[in-house]
């Protein structure tokens, strides 16, 4: 079953405004599900944590029921799992100080230069406080993959700890995380996933995945702005955490400091439904498949609406592809073969002549298109392909709500620049 792309749309109140929205890689619109949820919560159960008053307690049961849909969401065994916060990287730094307590000096920890720097400095600056050294990864500055060989190299020093994205938010390139975490856990090494860039496009499985820790922000994928750590029981559990002394000691609340954004996680609840929405309206060729695997229940109804989501953005990733490719003067960073579109999601960078960045994207925003110029915080990537000093590159990212039509009309604008 295809999407029905009016249905879709009508599910993002702000796609009634008369642009194009390709700005996704940095923040999506946000679904009514989640607008409904968030609008519920601060009418009907607005309060704070542990109270004997009925607010309190239905805001603890809202709190509950979102912590299970993302353990649902990412194929936690628990839901105590999940961790909330306020964004990947507030998450990531906070934990970082709690993973490098048990590192020594002189210990091995390793990052990439594919990776949002998200998923670097906060590691590097946790390095630097313990006496660590850090070793990087390098990727391919051709295709933008990572340096398997390079990775194999620093494993073999068997490090302490491996920070690796799923998908880069510059050149849109999936890694094997599975197989990289069947590397690293050979070594003896724990292993920290990014899947912010990832998580709108495809289904997640921690347990397949086998990782240790794994977090993305739902404001990349529909849902307000909040971020969702997942981290395997058994080393939160043992993990120190920093928090002051009247915060319980008990999972999750244990890594939840200071009051959470309770409207926020009502919103990713909400965020968790849209995908089930998504699953039972358009999934359901794949629901057969995916029920002989032991998928049933939430978990059933995610899978297919994020395999429908895959399956139409293939077609999307394809066409942006071409698109690009066809505007005299524009050179694509990343994986350009239309064989390998299964190794990307369909966010794509690249420079259009001797034009700075800021530039076009000024001259599409006149056209009410909406990109991102710069580095996105992938300063690693900017510096490695030798665009940093130059204002970067644009960016450009579709997701399940953008169209053929709205493809070819930003090719048609960049046509149009580079003949200008």
């Amino acid at each position: 079953m295809t999407l029905n792309l009016d249905a879709i749309r009508n599910q993002f109140p702000a796609l009634k405004r008369p642009a194009i929205f390709f700005d996704n890689p940095g923040g999506t619109q946000v679904a009514q599900h989640s607008l409904d949820r968030i609008s519920k919560y601060l009418v009907e159960t607005n309060a704070n944590h542990e109270g004997a008053f009925a607010t309190s307690i239905e805001s603890d049961a809202v709190l509950h029921d979102a912590h299970q849909a993302m353990a649902d969401f990412y194929n936690a065994a628990s839901a105590d799992e999940i961790i909330f916060g306020a964004n990947m990287t507030t998450l990531t730094l906070h934990v970082s100080r709690s993973l490098s307590r048990e590192w020594n000096a002189g210990d091995e920890i390793v990052v990439t230069r594919l990776d949002h720097d998200a998923n670097v400095t906060p590691w590097v600056l946790a390095a630097q406080d313990r006496g660590c050294k850090v070793l990087w990864v390098d990727f391919d500055v051709e295709d933008g993959t990572l340096d398997m060989q390079s990775l194999e190299r620093a494993l073999e020093r068997k490090p302490r700890f491996l920070a690796v994205g799923y998908a880069s938010n510059a050149l849109g390139t999936i890694n094997p995380i599975e197989r990289i975490t069947r590397m690293a856990h050979e070594a003896g090494t724990t292993v920290y996933v990014d899947a912010v860039q990832y998580a709108p496009h495809s289904p997640i499985d921690v347990q397949k995945l086998d990782c240790d820790f794994l977090v993305s922000s739902s404001y990349k994928y529909f849902g307000p702005h909040e971020g969702i750590l997942y981290g395997k029981y058994d080393l939160l559990e043992k993990l120190f955490a920093y928090k002051v002394r009247p915060a319980t000691n008990k999972l999750p609340g244990k890594f939840e400091t200071g009051t959470q954004n309770h409207e926020g996680i009502a919103g990713v609840l909400g965020t968790v439904e849209y995908f089930q929405w998504l699953g039972c309206e358009f999934g359901q060729s794949h629901a057969a498949d995916l029920t002989k695997q032991g998928y049933a229940g939430r978990r059933l109804e995610l899978t297919q609406g994020l395999m429908a989501v895959h399956d139409y953005e293939m077609n999307l990733s394809r066409a942006l592809l071409e698109a690009l490719q066809s505007v005299p003067g524009l050179h694509l960073y990343g994986l350009t073969d239309p064989n390998r579109l299964d190794e990307r999601v369909a966010t794509y960078s690249f420079r259009l002549k001797d034009i700075h960045p800021r530039t076009i994207a000024e001259k599409l925003a006149a056209e009410n298109i909406f990109v991102w110029d710069g580095n996105y915080y992938a300063l690693n990537v900017s510096e490695r392909l030798g665009v940093e000093d130059s204002g970067g590159m644009l960016r450009v990212g579709a997701v399940h709500y953008n169209t053929l039509d709205e493809v070819e009309r930003l090719r048609q604008a960049l046509v149009k620049i580079a003949e200008e």
